[in-house]
């Protein structure tokens, strides 16, 4: 029984952007597999993706349902489909085949192929998923880019700063320097490791800090000022950090030169692009033909994230400049409503395949030979937690300030602790035990974060809210009390 026809359908009814990378990489695929059907290897794409989709779905509606961040309901759903659990998507860079993964033995059942062709479709469907995740992360960040403001980080106050660079420093060194001190962990996946303890999520904060009231206040506008620095920060450190992966050496002068060139790039890209962004309006405003936005943005970023990624650095800094550059345009607001369907469809494959590869048997207390993964993954919750903590201690002449509680802003790492799970992942930087004790030190961090501010904060008076706000909610009651009259004139 064959369902080519059927898939053939279905391909055809996916939209171009989508159908045109899964049928390339499925012929690649299938040249370099012996001549397999591509659309057997297709149809595995197909599966996956519906596996990938449910899984992000439940997740991420459940999380949200309890009032925590869907992208960790994404996550947990892909330990749930991946190695750890139902095996569903599983991948061969972690020693699996295609037997182990019971969606390719639903297709070999269903398609009546034989297990060899089994083997080499399932060789092919997991590039083309590591593809369209690795598409996923680009978005991400292009989509974060969009959603920053330039001129608030460079408006930053210079508390925010400090609070940033500490908050990123200190859990950074501690981190690495305990990896290879203490446990014996090689330096490369010890810096690695260090490098994920230094995201933090303002999403999460800053939705904890709104609910109690103290997004104005003097802690909430460091915490959000340091969070966004420390995304920036983070992101540059992301990027030296895989690029050192990829050359295999720790030496200092290479770790000047590529953080000057994370650094410089970003500047460089940055301004040029500001320069550019007149030019790139004009363009756009003059083109007839669909899509000419998100096209044009799309060629913007992917263009950047190719640069980044031949000068030695991370695609993703070039994504994340170009969504920068173009936040500064009067097409920013329509270009997130158009990116926004885009990143729903890519970066789920990101966060659920993170999941799937991550083998959480390795923490398992029973079996002796996971204790050192376990005793890792409670260091990195100690460091991930104190390392921020610290940085609200670190401002000086500001008595009146909750500075617990701006150290305890900046814990959450959510779905920027998970970019650098996956990116170290990818490259094979990463242990089995070390890349499960980020992704628990990730969850147990975002998990942590919401109800110890709200200890923190309880005994903190409400802010007064500015004369701008007052504005508004006047407004607000006004227009309420004008409906009222004209809602009792018309019953009368």
């Amino acid at each position: 029984m064959s369902f080519a026809p059927f898939t053939a359908e279905l391909v055809a009814w996916m939209p171009p952007g989508m159908r045109l990378p899964l049928v390339a990489a499925a012929e690649v695929a299938a040249k370099e597999t012996g001549g397999v059907e591509e659309s057997l290897v297709v149809a595995g794409v197909l599966l996956s993706l519906v596996a990938i989709f449910i899984a992000s779905k439940l997740g991420g509606e459940l999380c949200s349902r309890i009032n925590l961040p869907p992208v960790l309901g994404e996550l947990v759903g892909g330990v749930l489909v991946g190695v750890s659990a139902l095996q569903l998507l599983v991948f061969p860079e972690g020693g699996m085949q295609a037997t182990d993964s019971l969606l390719m033995q639903f297709l070999e059942s269903t398609a009546g192929i034989a297990p060899e062709t089994t083997q080499a479709v399932f060789t092919s469907e997991s590039e083309v998923i590591s593809l369209l995740s690795e598409l996923g992360v680009i978005i991400l960040l292009f989509e974060i880019g969009l959603e920053s403001d330039l001129k608030e980080l460079i408006r930053v106050g210079p508390l925010a700063a400090v609070v940033a660079v500490v908050g990123v420093v200190a859990p950074f060194v501690a981190g690495t320097a305990g990896l290879v001190y203490v446990f014996g962990v090689p330096t490369v996946p010890a810096i690695f490791a260090g490098a994920a303890l230094t995201a933090t999520s303002i999403g999460i904060t800053a939705k904890v800090l709104s609910e109690l009231g103290q997004l104005n206040s003097q802690e909430g506008k460091i915490i959000i000022g340091a969070a966004v620095l420390d995304d920036v920060l983070g992101i540059v450190v992301l990027a030296v950090v895989a690029s050192l992966v990829k050359t295999g050496e720790v030496e200092i002068a290479n770790v000047l030169v590529l953080a000057v060139s994370a650094g410089a790039f970003l500047i460089g890209a940055i301004v040029i692009g500001r320069f550019l962004s007149p030019l790139f309006v004009k363009l756009v405003n003059e083109m007839n033909t669909r899509g000419q936005l998100l096209l044009m943005s799309l060629i913007f970023a992917f263009a950047l994230a190719y640069i980044a990624n031949i000068i030695q650095l991370e695609a993703i800094l070039g994504a994340f400049a170009a969504g920068l550059v173009l936040a500064e345009t009067e097409k920013r607001h329509d270009l997130q409503e158009k990116i926004e369907p885009i990143a729903d469809l890519l970066t789920p494959v990101f966060f659920v395949c993170v999941g799937a590869k991550t083998d959480l048997g390795v923490l398992n207390p029973f079996e002796p030979s996971n204790r050192e993964g376990l005793i890792i993954a409670a260091f990195l919750i100690v460091v991930a937690i104190a390392g921020k903590v610290v940085t609200g201690f670190t401002i000086f002449g500001k008595p009146d300030i909750n500075k617990l509680a701006i150290g305890v802003g900046m814990i959450p790492r959510g779905e920027v602790g998970l970019v650098f799970a996956g990116v170290g992942s990818a490259s094979g930087a990463l242990t089995e035990s070390t890349e499960a004790a980020i992704i628990v030190m990730v969850i147990l961090t975002t998990f942590l974060a919401p109800p110890l501010l709200r200890v923190v904060f309880q005994d903190e008076p409400q802010p007064t809210p500015s004369p701008a706000l007052d504005a508004v909610s006047g407004a607000i009651v006004e227009e309420k009390t004008v409906e009222a009259v004209e809602a009792a004139g018309e019953q009368r």
